[in-house]
């Protein structure tokens, strides 16, 4: 099927004002009585000499500055130990069925052995029985096993 010229200066003018190709084929429908394929549209638009507007990004809001605020001081005010509060060493035979393994020691002296099992998940096995290490100390250990793994290649 094809448009007559007045028909081809609207549906032009359409295409112009960012009309989808899906909703292009609904208006040529309703509006010109032309039920076509997707496809066909899609040859029409092509034939009509005019390029869909591709959809304008959403506008990203910029942060509203804020007043400066005084620091959030954490309820428990526990000392977060420092870099040499967690010591770790990586096993130079490594465990059966672990890719990596080794021994940590905390910042309150408790230790274990950890591990990154074959399908990359990490693990803790403590020297003392339904031992948990603090948050902090958590933290610090899993940063430091991230160096170690980067050493590693892994």
């Amino acid at each position: 099927m094809q448009l007559n010229a007045e028909q081809q200066t609207i549906a032009r003018q359409w295409i112009a004002e960012g009309m989808k190709l899906a909703d292009f084929q609904k208006r040529l429908e309703t509006d010109f009585g032309m039920r076509i394929t997707y496809m066909e549209t899609r040859l029409m638009v092509d034939d009509l000499k005019v390029m869909p507007k591709d959809p304008e990004p959403p506008k990203k809001e910029e942060p509203k500055p804020e007043a400066a605020q005084a620091p959030v001081v954490p309820a428990e005010a526990e000392p977060v130990p420092g870099v040499a509060g967690v010591k770790m060493s990586v096993d130079a035979l490594t465990r059966p069925g672990t890719m990596v393994s080794g021994r940590v020691t905390f910042s309150d002296g408790q230790g274990g052995t950890w591990y990154v099992d074959q399908y990359g998940r990490p693990g803790l096995a403590p020297d003392t029985k339904g031992y948990r290490p603090s948050q902090a100390d958590v933290q610090e250990f899993q940063v430091a096993l991230e160096k170690e793994l980067m050493k590693l290649g892994m």
